[in-house]
């Protein structure tokens, strides 16, 4: 059985399927905020995606993390290191990408386990 949630227009924001939740790439919704506020609000949507799931964080397979300025990336990590589960981290790529708003500082695509 394939389950999808919150379908749009082009896409689902996540698909669960053989026990594993898919999530589409997460970002900030106040494009204003620096690098800091937005990991904080796209990680505060992979969280909430996740829990709907049936998922967690310490259930995280792995992470690819896109930085539209890889010169944010101590910055990004700063957060990142203080949400992520210390105990159960995912395997994780991070590169620089040129991402869909230019207001957007940085994406997450998870894919995790679901209990």
């Amino acid at each position: 059985m394939i389950k999808r949630m919150e379908m749009g227009k082009r896409m689902s924001q996540a698909v669960v399927h053989g026990g594993v939740v898919y999530l589409a790439g997460q970002v900030a919704e106040d494009t204003s905020l620096d690098i800091l506020g937005q990991t904080q609000q796209a990680l505060a949507a992979v969280e909430r995606l996740l829990a709907e799931a049936g998922s967690s964080k310490a259930q995280l397979l792995t992470m690819a993390v896109y930085l539209a300025d890889i010169g944010d990336f101590a910055g990004m990590n700063s957060v990142y290191d203080s949400w992520i589960d210390p105990e159960q981290k995912p395997t994780r790529a991070c590169v620089q990408a040129l991402l869909a708003d230019p207001g957007y500082k940085v994406e997450f695509v998870a894919t995790a386990a679901v209990a």
